[in-house]
């Protein structure tokens, strides 16, 4: 069955959700005092993969970065043989490798790991470059195309502004049908287009409720102009404690010893820190209280020392699955959560969420691997 045919998100009986892995370095303690203990190196990112593959989560994010950490593809590779059920998110660059030789590249990988591989398509400059969005985006939407072709035909044949290609596909075949799902996240108008077309699962970080409402209607509606359906995930860092008060406390821990002016040169080193998507974090966060809370349990103090993702869900396990449980009732069927330090803030979650939330892999929901493969569907999960 090919995506968009029969199954959409509102037949699904659970959500993804997943964590993430922190090869970008900034795992740490405290935002924006770096503890050597938590630096970015394989041995480290790795025993997160682990944690969050053995606690049940059913995907993990692997983003890209040139400035700080670890290469995003042979990071996912190193963890093919090592995991046995959770999927891997591997954050992709559009125009970093040759798209031929990407396809080939995912082909391989896929198969690595036997269909639990979905890519997160990146459309940021590449480092050293400063090309306008329509640009990236159009360079995106030839990479996708190419991909597609290689991974469906027997040629890729494909005249663009950036790639003109006559080949055949032989050694490009992955293990999924079709390729592994693409997730998207963006704001400007151009990026929107792109995923509406070509993409499987749309991406949003924080705000609130009835903003995060208001982008999912408007992704419907371009989807449906190319007769498509979306799913829609959201990512978000979270902290989890048996009480509101000590979910609380600890959130506010978390900046405790952050000095501004480092919290600023955090925020502007990413290759994506003058993007719609990061003004509009920062948009939310000026608009927080004076405990930085955009809404209730809405914490934005983080985007003060990060760029991107920059808000957490904080509060007791109750309340953190209500939320999940109305977004989900808002038609997000994917979550991307994480916390510092990673690893501790995996077996949080894992303890006092998992159990009262059904998970899906959205690879097997939509028959992209064979049945009887990794990660069916929980049972009911319990309730408060």
């Amino acid at each position: 069955m090919e995506r968009n045919e029969g199954i959409t998100s509102s037949d699904l009986k659970g959500a993804e959700v997943s964590w993430f892995a922190p090869i970008c370095d900034g795992d740490d303690r405290y935002l924006g005092e770096r503890d050597p203990q938590y630096k970015s190196t394989w041995n480290n990112t790795s025993k997160v993969v682990l944690a969050a593959d053995q606690a049940g989560f059913r995907n993990i994010l692997c983003p890209s970065s040139y400035q700080v950490g670890q290469d995003t593809l042979p990071f996912v590779s190193s963890m093919a043989p090592l995991t046995k059920n959770i999927n891997l998110l591997a954050a992709i660059r559009c125009g970093e490798i040759h798209p031929a030789m990407l396809a080939r590249t995912v082909a391989t990988l896929d198969h690595l790991l036997e269909g639990r591989l979905t890519l997160n398509i990146i459309s940021s400059n590449l480092p050293g470059e400063d090309l306008p969005s329509e640009a990236r985006y159009q360079r995106s939407r030839e990479v996708i195309q190419i991909l597609k072709q290689a991974w469906t035909q027997d040629r890729i044949e494909y005249e663009g502004e950036f790639y003109q290609l006559s080949l055949d596909t032989k050694p490009v075949k992955p293990f999924q049908s079709g390729g592994p799902l693409l997730y998207f996240g963006g704001y400007s108008p151009p990026a929107l287009e792109l995923c509406a077309e070509f993409c499987d699962v749309y991406l949003m970080w924080p705000d609130t409720r009835p903003k995060l409402k208001a982008q999912l209607e408007v992704m419907q509606e371009k989807a449906a102009a190319f007769g498509r359906t979306l799913d829609y995930g959201l990512r978000v860092h979270v902290v989890v404690r048996e009480s509101e008060a000590e979910a609380r406390d600890y959130a506010q821990s978390l900046l405790s010893k952050l000095d501004e002016e480092e919290g600023e040169a955090l925020r502007n080193r990413a290759l994506d820190a003058k993007s719609l998507g990061v003004s509009r974090q920062q948009a939310v966060r000026e608009a927080s209280d004076q405990e930085g809370y955009a809404e209730e349990l809405l914490f934005t103090g983080i985007g003060r020392a990060r760029s991107g993702c920059g808000a957490a869900l904080v509060g007791s396990p109750q309340q953190i699955v209500e939320r999940i449980r109305e977004y989900q009732d808002m038609g997000f069927r994917s979550f991307i959560f994480s916390g510092y330090p990673h690893l501790e803030e995996c077996d949080h979650f894992a303890r006092l969420v998992m159990p009262y939330l059904n998970t899906v892999s959205l690879p097997m929901a939509y028959q992209k691997i064979p049945a009887g493969g990794p990660l069916t569907p929980l049972g009911n999960a319990p309730r408060f």
